[in-house]
């Protein structure tokens, strides 16, 4: 693995395109609005249920990650991890996945392929 961002190498190709022809500056610009506005390469996979799960959460002023986890914290000292429900569960064993869920905003569902994408708070 080297020091060099994904970002590095792609405006180092949008350059060569940009230089090497009389349409290559307005292509190039063209490339670079396009992968701005491009999701991420490793979007989180999550089962639907999780999805449905966060999409709710997440709503206006209605939970936070840390409430998500606290939540869940509370269900196992209730009911233990074997009183969980398979997605919470998943939620347990997954929390990286669901971190990144939740700050990026979005992420693919395990079961049907579909990218959720939550619109930004206006």
């Amino acid at each position: 693995m080297s020091n060099e961002t994904k970002r590095d190498v792609f405006d180092d190709a949008a350059f060569n395109i940009e230089t090497s022809s009389p349409d290559g500056p307005k292509f190039a610009d063209e490339l670079r609005q396009r992968y701005a506005a491009a999701l991420p390469d490793d979007l989180p996979v999550i089962p639907k249920a999780v999805s449905d799960y966060i999409s709710k959460a997440k709503k206006p002023r209605q939970w936070g990650l840390l409430d998500v986890f606290w939540h869940l914290g509370d269900h196992i000292s209730a009911m233990g991890f074997n009183g969980l429900y398979d997605w919470e569960r998943w939620t347990v064993d997954n929390q990286d996945a669901v971190s990144r869920a939740w700050l990026l905003g979005v992420w693919r569902v395990e079961e049907t392929g579909e990218i959720v994408k939550l619109e930004a708070e206006k």
